[in-house]
């Protein structure tokens, strides 16, 4: 399984904690979001404008009705957009990597 550093204080986000928050959202558990969830949240907003402005209960709606192959690519864009923001050098010092849009990469 692939792991994702989402941030040096966060450690890897794999697939399975995106997989979890979704589960969170699907189910509609509107406890306290933990800073982890919330950036997974914040990431699912990013790669999809379906959710942007929707409240954690109607994102929950959004991803009960899609099926199994979309559920896998959110998941992979959600891991790959936590990767785009990722810094680059643990010291923080350092310029972060260019911004690229999922249309920019090569396709197999």
């Amino acid at each position: 399984m692939k792991r994702v550093k989402a941030s040096m204080h966060m450690g890897p986000v794999s697939e399975m904690a995106i997989v979890d928050t979704f589960t969170k959202l699907i189910f509609g558990e509107e406890s306290q979001y933990s800073n982890r969830e919330l950036l997974i949240i914040q990431a699912f907003r990013a790669v999809d404008n379906n959710v942007v402005f929707d409240s954690h209960r109607d994102m929950g709606a959004y991803l009960r009705a899609l099926g199994v192959g979309e559920m896998i690519k959110l998941v992979s864009a959600v891991q790959a957009q936590l990767l785009l923001d990722m810094p680059t050098s643990p010291a923080g010092g350092e310029s972060r990597a260019p911004r690229t849009s999922m249309l920019d990469r090569p396709t197999h």
